[in-house]
């Protein structure tokens, strides 16, 4: 089945076209600047042909009509005609306490996305846009949304409830609901494969600029950091993660900045960016922990005095990072009463052998023994790879996510039951 995979943003459209047959990539591709000033597209096939020009595209059903176009084009497309397209899935981030697995794209179901706006304003809004436009350009296409906090939907309510009032609890609707649950079910599933056993204890440790950490047992979620925002956790990017709640108050009181701007700033202004003062890539943290500077960052240091606090100030970030996923290992292993492996995926998850070296180290008590030679060379690749030992009694892996063929495999077994 030929699979257009959409993850819609308020002004971008990524997309790919997967032949779920052979789980191929036939094309992938971003629109971007939609409904502003430059919009443009940049599209690539698998043999490698790409483009990237500037398009007026006004809103998301023009973008859509210019993707299908780009599909069928002689030069740079992959198939014959629209009709090809045999199903659409759509990433759609939050489902609330009301969807618990992807599912055929309904008015019902729309209502419910709208419904979660509150949820995740700065998400949902975009993927209705996205879902509308592919509605309008294929009508007659069946569309399936896949939600990140569905994989989550396992949880007790021992691990979702938070310790409010319980009326308002259940009527606000205020509850622990995850995020990144498509990846989370991806590197599990294939976790799952090379274990090949029954009742397997696993934690998948999704970091990248957005970071949460999931403890998953026989295939099911039995706690995961990020709570009722993507906010929760541990330190991103620029989020700065769990906090004391009485934090909040006391900066808004002392700074006089009201709900909007301590919003902002816990998003924006914190994680890597905060602690360093210099930038929120932990590329760039990593560097400067050695003494290295991208000196056309903003924050980058000046004199030698500078330069060493920065280092410091890098270092400490990096540091409060793998502190934060080794206790958020170490606590689900407890209530998994035991665990089988570790799964490090994402942007850092995949690509910083730093980080996974500080995690893994002086977690014997764990059984946990990698190889840190072959974890420093691994990085930047597409494949599976073993980091642990013969000994380890814990497999560490670092698994390559893959959340668009999570969702054309949920999309391909949605729409052949119809």
């Amino acid at each position: 089945m030929k699979v257009l995979v959409v993850n819609a943003g308020s002004s971008s459209l990524k997309y790919q076209l997967m032949d779920t047959t052979t789980e191929e990539v036939l094309a992938k591709g971003i629109c971007e600047r939609i409904g502003m000033a430059g919009s443009l597209i940049d599209h690539k096939k698998a043999d490698g042909t790409k483009i990237k020009k500037e398009i007026p595209m006004t809103d998301h059903s023009v973008a859509t009509e210019i993707v299908v176009n780009m599909l069928t084009d002689k030069e740079y497309g992959c198939i014959s005609s629209m009709d090809e397209i045999e199903a659409v899935g759509h990433r759609v981030v939050h489902g609330g306490p009301y969807i618990s697995e992807s599912c055929l794209v309904t008015d019902e179901v729309m209502d419910i996305i709208e419904k979660c706006i509150e949820f995740a304003p700065l998400h949902n809004p975009a993927h209705i846009m996205g879902i509308k436009g592919c509605q309008k350009v294929m009508p007659n296409t069946p569309q399936v949304a896949v939600f990140d906090t569905a994989f989550h939907q396992t949880m007790q309510p021992k691990a979702y409830t938070y310790a409010l009032p319980i009326k308002m609890v259940e009527e606000d609707h205020i509850r622990r609901y995850g995020m990144h649950g498509t990846s989370h079910k991806f590197v599990s599933q294939e976790m799952n494969k090379i274990l090949n056993k029954e009742d397997s204890k696993i934690v998948t440790c999704h970091i990248g600029n957005g970071s949460s950490i999931s403890a998953v047992r026989d295939g099911k979620v039995v706690d995961t950091s990020m709570g009722f925002t993507p906010l929760d956790g541990v330190e991103m990017g620029t989020r700065c993660g769990s906090i004391d709640p009485a934090i909040v108050p006391y900066i808004m009181k002392k700074y006089n900045i009201g709900v909007d701007e301590i919003t902002d700033f816990m998003n924006k202004k914190c994680g890597f960016l905060g602690v360093s003062g210099y930038s929120s890539d932990s590329r760039d943290i990593e560097a400067a922990i050695l003494g290295k500077f991208n000196d056309e960052l903003p924050g980058a240091p000046k004199t030698d005095e500078e330069k060493a606090i920065t280092t410091k100030h890098a270092q400490l970030a990096a540091d409060i990072l793998a502190f934060q996923v080794k206790k958020y290992i170490g606590s689900y292993s407890a209530i998994m009463n035991g665990l089988d492996a570790i799964v490090f995926t994402a942007g850092m998850g995949e690509n910083n052998p730093e980080l996974r070296d500080r995690v893994c180290r002086d977690m014997e008590f764990l059984g946990i023994d990698i190889d840190f030679e072959l974890n420093a060379k691994t990085l930047r690749q597409p494949n599976t790879v073993e980091l642990s030992t013969p000994k380890s009694k814990v497999k560490v892996y670092v698994l390559p996510t893959n959340e668009e063929l999570m969702i054309a495999r949920d999309t391909e077994a949605i729409v052949s039951k119809l």
